[in-house]
């Protein structure tokens, strides 16, 4: 009995080894940060709310509007915006780094400004203690207008359109710059979207010269309004507008995707797919919309010209708008009132979407960078296999694989697989799914999903048959 037992007990250890060596490769790392928890309690309804008011204070905020005067025209409230960022700074020993960014469009470039005029943003930067050239941003718009788009003398309020995108932005400014996060995060107010999407175009440009590696842009254009002009009022949904791929994809990607898939995985629309992974775990009361689009339908807003420049952007708004209160002049016709009057903001349903803007970057800025050299195999095979490259970086824990149908607009199934620069899904058919990579923090952050967008070379046949 004693020889059995002797003989037991050196496979008893092997397989209690095997075991822990495999649960240490493959156990998940925490699936929740309780920091998100606490980032949603913080952003207040109030402090948005006193925002809104001193920016429709302004009377308007058109583009073309006053520059010299204190207390009326775009000057003035781009000069306030700046000292809120500047008392955000000093509440946080100086954490954000606060400056105007602008550039000048002549007169004859575009319709909308007949005169030589400057288009001057707003932007605070937390930087990043371990990426400071990576970037998420958060952008809402400064300008307004009426039902004239070269009318800019008339009061242009601009409550909801939006004022309500950029107190979100100085409220989640507030929040995270209580926190350190490894990814800068840039909180801007941009100008002359009315006109034309300018500031966008110039933030963009600086983007591309400076070699800013930007993971993605939330742009936020009217999150405020809960009464629809179609007679639904609903504070529970939210939109996240989000187009396939940039617009400047050559053959070879789109050969790719032809023969391979990803016609719905571009970077724009894996961040959208974050967006709505990120309020479907942390917030219940309200769900994400996506919508499959650029923007509503011929219609634009600030995102694009980051996707023009081939940097992932999204728009975060309301599901219902009332069109009524939309760059309308303000007046009472035929019994129904028109212009965009605080009277149509919903407070609380800003903050909320304010909080989602806020844990989303929080989550991208706290997770590693996506995987890189992303490849996929399994031509006529009953698995499907993922290569990508693994950096000597600490702040990466391992990595989590994602899989869907082809049909499914969200990722259906995951397997977290620790750190390795591969795995195979056994009895997954790469026929019949979209794949995609996630890196995964130690407090469980994760990076935007990574699409493949490369073949793993197949092995010679004499190679094969070994």
């Amino acid at each position: 009995m004693r020889n059995q037992f002797s003989k037991i007990i050196p496979l008893i250890i092997l397989f209690l080894t095997y075991n822990s060596i495999y649960a240490q490769e493959f156990s998940s790392p925490l699936v929740q940060d309780d920091r998100m928890f606490a980032i949603i309690d913080s952003c207040s309804s109030a402090r948005i709310q006193k925002d809104i008011e001193k920016l429709v204070s302004f009377g308007t905020r058109h583009t073309l509007s006053d520059t010299i005067s204190e207390t009326r025209g775009i000057g003035a409230a781009r000069r306030w915006i700046k000292s809120e960022f500047e008392k955000i700074s000093t509440d946080c020993n100086n954490c954000l780094e606060v400056r105007y960014q602008k550039g000048e469009v002549k007169a004859g470039e575009s319709k909308r400004i007949p005169d030589d005029t400057w288009i001057v943003n707003v932007m605070a930067i937390k930087r990043g203690t371990k990426y400071p050239n990576r970037y998420v941003i958060m952008s809402g718009d400064i300008d307004t207008r009426v039902s004239d788009v070269l009318n800019s003398t008339d009061d242009s309020p601009g409550a909801n359109d939006n004022a309500t995108g950029m107190a979100g932005v100085l409220e989640a400014a507030r929040v995270l710059s209580a926190y350190d996060f490894p990814t800068s995060i840039i909180f801007v107010g941009l100008s002359g979207e009315e006109q034309g999407l300018f500031g966008g175009k110039f933030l963009a440009a600086e983007a591309l010269e400076k070699g800013w590696d930007i993971v993605g842009v939330l742009n936020n254009d009217m999150i405020g309004n809960i009464k629809g002009i179609d007679g639904i009022i609903d504070n529970s949904t939210f939109r996240v507008f989000s187009e396939n791929a940039p617009p400047d994809e050559d053959e070879k990607k789109l050969i790719w995707k032809r023969f391979y898939g990803g016609e719905v995985d571009g970077p724009s629309r894996q961040l959208a797919r974050y967006v709505e992974k990120m309020s479907n775990q942390y917030i219940t009361s309200v769900k994400a919309i996506m919508i499959y689009r650029l923007d509503r339908f011929g219609r634009g807003g600030h995102h694009r010209p980051f996707n023009d420049a081939g940097f992932p952007g999204v728009r975060i708004m309301e599901t219902h708008e009332n069109y009524n209160m939309q760059h309308q002049d303000i007046r009472m016709e035929d019994g129904i009132k028109y212009g965009d009057v605080i009277e149509g903001v919903d407070f609380d349903y800003a903050a909320k979407l304010t909080s989602v803007n806020a844990i989303t970057l929080a989550g991208i800025a706290w997770a590693p960078p996506q995987p890189s050299g992303l490849m996929i195999g399994g031509a006529v095979s009953p698995s499907t296999v993922l290569k990508w490259e693994v950096p000597e970086n600490d702040h990466i824990l391992g990595y989590k694989v994602y899989w869907r149908e082809t049909t499914a607009p969200q990722w259906q199934y995951s397997r977290y697989i620790g750190k390795t620069d591969g795995y195979t899904l056994k009895g997954i058919v790469i026929d019949n799914y979209l794949f995609g990579v996630a890196s995964v923090s130690s407090d469980g952050n994760e990076s935007v999903v990574a699409y493949p967008t490369k073949l793993i070379p197949r092995k010679p046949v004499e190679e094969e048959s070994k």
